[in-house]
């Protein structure tokens, strides 16, 4: 059995968004996601097939859902559920301490 930590092995700031998934099964998967001042291309939007509930454990950012007026900034602690098909963009991330980010993507039965 192997201990491991979530704020181990965090990058220093890079291009990309660094994505481990941590644990997976039929119905669920569970992923570290590691954001160094990284959000959405203009234009673009999320949209994904499934549910998804994730927290942010270190550093902040802000997501934008279709819809409303403003962004929602969230810091360390702050956690949402985003459904399905419920289009959303990361605005920012801070780009002064990584962002650290746990997000369980699932399909609820409806």
């Amino acid at each position: 059995m192997e201990i491991r930590n979530l704020f181990t092995d965090l990058q220093a700031p890079c291009s990309e968004e660094v994505t481990e998934t941590l644990l997976e099964t039929g119905g669920f998967s569970l992923e570290r996601i590691v954001s160094t001042g990284q959000s959405t291309p203009a234009g673009e939007w999320y949209d994904q097939e499934k549910d998804e509930w994730v927290i942010l454990l270190s550093g902040g950012a802000a997501l934008f859902f279709e819809g409303d007026d403003e962004v929602e900034v969230m810091r360390p602690g702050d956690y949402v559920f985003i459904p399905a098909h419920c289009r959303h963009r990361v605005e920012w991330t801070d780009k002064r301490v990584p962002t650290v980010w746990l997000a369980l993507h699932y399909r609820t039965a409806r």
